[in-house]
């Protein structure tokens, strides 16, 4: 994978903050807790987009006739089925 050289302005703080991250071993460098970060935003936004399909798509299917109890238990079968 290609890496691209990138400069980012940070205040005393943060820098500071990040600085303690790594002294304390939670990452080796600046860069390292920089690309977690990203990778975290980005599996947050897929949650984001996943939810909201699944929102669309339960809007889309209508009403139902199922009542709250065997709506908790069929998902607490597909639950425990994985």
């Amino acid at each position: 994978m290609a890496v691209i050289r990138k400069s980012i302005t940070f205040t005393q703080q943060q820098d500071a903050y990040i600085k303690s991250l790594i002294e304390q071993g939670f990452y080796t460098n600046d860069s390292e807790y920089i690309r977690d970060i990203i990778r975290k935003d980005q599996e947050h936004r897929r949650q984001i987009i996943d939810l909201n399909d699944m929102l669309v798509e339960g809007m889309e299917s209508g009403p139902t006739d199922a009542t709250i109890e065997s709506i908790w238990d069929e998902a607490i079968k597909e639950h425990n089925a994985k």
